[in-house]
């Protein structure tokens, strides 16, 4: 199982999937810090908690802690405090032995990714350069048979003509011979820079690529393991406080266990017993006899003590809420015309708000700079007002850009909110015919090819350019009847239409020719009823159909 191996032609999969791995590490790299962050807030909340039933010292409080299971509360808070302490240990140790340690893991990771990649991208642009020589040559040779061809055939007729001249003749041989040694020249050339190709390429699939492809999934391999050497230094973590975290609970346990019911109501008795004696009974009383009363020596007042004072234990305490805040980051076209209508005309819309709003500000800062300079103006003393020159053009051209930029926008999102697919494909068409600007010259490297063995597949550049004609002008091409095709053509090279009015066509597809070259260099074709546009003459080979109007033969 390698990866120079299986997936040799996967090298911008392989740099998305590492990326991807780099961006798994930081998130659980945040994740864990978060935890730690969890962990010593709930440690100090604990820790408060604790403190805050403490008895205070020379307090009534105090003498309450005389009775066991008051002790008990208050073992309970002593071992609740170090519970705390060992969730501190816990964000202690998440911090050191995997936040940081993954940090500094991640840059290191960055770095050997990117000389990887960076070994890849020049291996690719050495055989890039290499096709290019390759294709020169292979042009110039073909140039030069035709060349030879043309001037054998010349010699030909001139050698048959018995009204040319002798020397004329001689002149023709000569220069027959010539083009004959330049196209066996150029062949020669071209066979030496196909061999050399061929050499690279070998190289570049079987020893360049797979060897820097198993750097990066030895690389891949040692992010997946040291990913899962956190998460057991994670569980670790966790484990290794168990035992004194279970010390702490047992600590509670033996508190609620050393709770004496009996002691305690004695205590109780201790506190609050009186010493007297309960009341005695209360003797009749004759009254046919003198009255004789016989008092206790002990009254039901003298036995009533002082009141009880209650026992309290702690308030009512606030509970703390804390926050955790999520934040989330491609690069899209400038004119969003990657999203769909209703998506990018928001996009267009919120892009021409945030210019608004720069250019307000910039003309809030143009007219504080332009009352300070009427200020200094009346107040030479305070400044020169020739200073504040610069900067008042400064702002002014800032926001003649801004206004600019807003224009551009809103000329856009004119085009999503009022555009016909039929009129728009309409001035596309118009807008290529009559720009008078010739499209870019095509790279032919090897990103812009399909090769035989699959390695490069060419990717379509969406446009970026709005052009608007005058309306006067669509509505006189908006009934205009499609072209007849008038014969077909072979696409000799990839050629990406990337100006108004040209269309892109990929090496070998087939086409309709619908206008020949009108001597500008370029040829009107269609692939279907929607598509068709210009390309140059030089990129297609011409089949005309000799019935056809104005079909002339294809050199």
């Amino acid at each position: 199982m390698s990866w120079g191996i299986e997936l040799w032609d996967q090298f911008d999969n392989l740099e998305k999937h590492t990326q991807w791995g780099i961006d798994i590490l930081e998130k659980y790299i945040k994740f864990v810090k978060e935890r730690a962050e969890i962990e010593l807030s709930y440690a100090k909340q604990l820790r408060n908690l604790s403190k805050k039933y403490q008895p205070k010292k020379n307090s009534k409080e105090e003498e309450e802690y005389k009775y066991t299971s008051c002790q008990a509360f208050l073992s309970t808070l002593n071992e609740m405090n170090d519970y705390a302490g060992q969730h501190e240990v816990i964000s202690e140790n998440m911090t050191s032995q995997i936040t940081l340690d993954l940090a500094r893991y991640v840059q290191e990771l960055k770095q050997e990714r990117k000389s990887n990649f960076h070994d890849g991208r020049k291996a690719q642009q050495h055989i890039e350069t290499c096709w290019k020589q390759l294709e020169s040559s292979k042009r110039r040779f073909e140039r030069d048979c035709k060349e030879a061809d043309r001037a054998q055939q010349y010699f030909e007729k001139m050698d048959a003509d018995i009204n040319v001249t002798k020397a004329d003749v001689e002149k023709a041989r000569q220069q027959a011979q010539i083009r004959h040694q330049m196209a066996e020249d150029s062949k020669a050339d071209y066979s030496n820079t196909l061999q050399k190709f061929n050499q690279e390429q070998h190289e570049y699939y079987h020893t360049h690529i797979p060897g820097i492809f198993q750097k990066i999934q030895e690389m891949e391999e040692r992010r997946v393991l040291r990913l899962g050497e956190s998460m057991r230094t994670y569980a670790e973590v966790d484990r290794q406080v168990i035992p004194i975290v279970g010390k702490c609970l047992d600590g509670i346990v033996k508190a609620a266990e050393s709770i004496d019911q009996k002691s305690d109501s004695q205590l109780v008795i201790e506190a609050y017993k009186s010493g007297f004696e309960p009341p005695g009974d209360i003797e009749f009383e004759d009254y046919t006899q003198p009255m004789k009363r016989t008092v206790s020596e002990n009254s039901l007042s003298n036995s009533r003590g002082d009141g009880k004072p209650e026992l309290k234990f702690g308030g009512k305490s606030k509970g703390k809420l804390w926050p955790f805040i999520k934040k989330n980051k491609g690069s899209t076209p400038e004119d969003f015309s990657n999203l769909p209508p209703e998506q990018r005309r928001k996009k267009l819309q919120q892009k021409v708000d945030e210019l608004n709003k720069e250019i307000q500000k910039e003309m809030d800062q143009r007219d504080a700079i332009t009352k300070m300079k009427d200020v200094y103006l009346k107040n030479p003393q305070m400044g020169d007002p020739a200073s504040l020159d610069h900067k008042l053009t400064e702002v002014s051209q800032n926001i003649d850009k801004l206004r600019l930029e807003v224009q551009k926008f809103e000329a856009w999102l004119a085009e999503v909110e009022g555009r016909l697919p039929a009129r728009n494909e309409q001035v596309r068409r118009q807008s290529g015919m009559y720009d008078g600007q010739p499209p870019p010259t095509v790279n032919t490297c090897a990103q812009d090819r399909e090769s035989p063995d699959g390695s490069y597949t060419e990717e379509q550049s969406q446009e970026s350019e709005v052009k608007v004609l005058a309306t006067d002008f669509d509505d006189e091409f908006d009934d205009e009847e499609p072209l007849p095709a008038i014969g077909t053509c072979k696409a000799l090279y990839t050629f990406e239409g990337q100006n108004e009015g040209t269309i892109s066509v990929a090496e070998g597809e087939t086409l309709y020719v619908i206008e020949e070259d009108k001597g500008d260099g370029w040829t009107r074709i269609r692939r279907n009823e929607d598509e068709e546009g210009y390309v140059p003459t030089s990129y297609v080979e011409v089949y005309l159909d000799k019935n056809a109007k104005g079909a002339k033969t294809y050199i």
